[in-house]
């Protein structure tokens, strides 16, 4: 299985286009907005002595946060530009980044004998990811995630439409950032509130604690006002583990 050909250049484009800036991507939030909270979730199930794997890393910004609290972090990305902008922003060498196509069972295989069961780090991919790749990529999770590791997993809702139409109806139209995602036909918020659950209990996952949060963006509403995009986050096992 593979993504699309116009897929792979929506985010291949985006990339590219992308400059170095932290927080160029909408989504590029600070690690102790995103990466930071959602460590405190996970930790009481994990075991950071594994590594963890950030999956859809983009800049790397979750990626360095992770490695001081894991043994070994590694960022994957679709896009190459991105996996090259993480590793121009790590400029000590904390993590390891490397292109991977999350729908290719072989190469995430491959991945999962070369280090081992792993930790996982997920936030915002399923939402984004066209419909038919969806439940490759709950499995490239719980391929990776294997008897030993846990899996944080947080997802945009539906409910994520209605913040982005409001920011996108402004008097001078969507903000910047927000139009760039546009621009290059990403599509945020494409899941049902109950198709990601059933996505990755139809992977062989457990879910081990779940929760109402926001995802904070890097942009603003016109009253000045920080975007937040509802989202729910899962703390996940294989069913076997």
């Amino acid at each position: 299985m593979d993504v699309s050909q116009q897929y792979r250049q929506s985010w291949e484009g985006f990339w590219a286009a992308t400059s170095d800036a932290p927080g160029e991507a909408i989504w590029d939030a600070e690690a102790s907005l995103s990466a930071e909270p959602h460590c405190r979730l996970l930790l009481p199930y994990a075991d950071t002595s594994l590594p963890v794997v950030d999956l859809g890393c983009g800049s790397g910004t979750q990626t360095r946060y992770l490695s001081t609290v894991f043994a070994r972090a590694l960022g994957f990305d679709l896009s190459q530009a991105a996996v090259e902008h993480a590793r121009r922003a790590d400029t000590a060498g904390v993590a390891e980044f490397e292109q991977l196509n999350l729908v290719d069972a072989d190469a995430v295989g491959a991945l999962h004998r070369r280090i081992g069961d792993t930790n996982v780090y997920m936030r915002a991919v399923i939402h984004q990811s066209e419909p038919t790749a969806r439940p490759a990529v709950a499995a490239a999770v719980a391929e990776l995630v294997g008897e030993k590791g846990r899996a944080f997993v947080v997802e945009l809702t539906p409910a994520s439409k209605d913040v982005l139409q409001a920011a996108a109806e402004a008097p001078d139209g969507p903000p910047k950032k927000l139009r760039r995602v546009f621009d290059h036909g990403l599509k945020p918020a494409g899941a049902t509130d109950e198709e990601v659950p059933e996505l990755l209990r139809a992977a062989g996952l457990t879910i081990l604690a779940d929760g109402d949060t926001v995802l904070p963006q890097t942009e603003k509403m016109p009253d000045g006002s920080r975007i937040d995009l509802p989202a729910r986050w899962f703390v996940l096992a294989t069913a076997a583990s």
